[in-house]
């Protein structure tokens, strides 16, 4: 058996997700504590979008687009892991939002302090102390 182990350099995943009120999404991020990237848009439609994470990582929102269907999910249907120094404050502020939750604020058994909770497009936001 081989137990050698492969140090890899650790790089960004964005998840990107579509949404049928996208500013709408980006504003209530920015309530959570998500400061505005970049905003590409064209009339109604965002083409891309960034939401930033203070404490490392980002997320992707755009509009549905019939013409661009790589970048185009289904709405609501992501699920996000925020990894957060903070998990308190967020929940705070999550509930100063009314926001749906859908795990409570808790600590676990593999040593995360966290919780979840929906967004108005019924995406899934998990907040969390586990870093891996």
């Amino acid at each position: 058996m081989d137990t050698t182990q492969t140090t890899t350099t650790d790089h960004n995943i964005w998840t990107g997700m579509t949404a049928t009120d996208p500013r709408a999404l980006r504003a209530w991020l920015v309530e959570l504590g998500f400061t505005e990237g970049v905003l590409v848009e064209d009339g109604d439609l965002v083409h891309h979008s960034e939401m930033l994470w203070p404490e490392g990582g980002r997320v992707m929102i755009s509009s549905g687009r019939t013409d661009d269907p790589h970048f185009t999910t289904a709405v609501g249907g992501a699920m996000v892991y925020v990894v957060t120094d903070r998990p308190d404050e967020v929940h705070a502020r999550a509930q100063a939002l009314g926001a749906t939750v859908t795990r409570p604020l808790e600590d676990t058994d593999y040593g995360s302090r966290g919780f979840s909770i929906l967004d108005g497009e019924g995406n899934s936001w998990s907040f969390g102390t586990y870093a891996g």
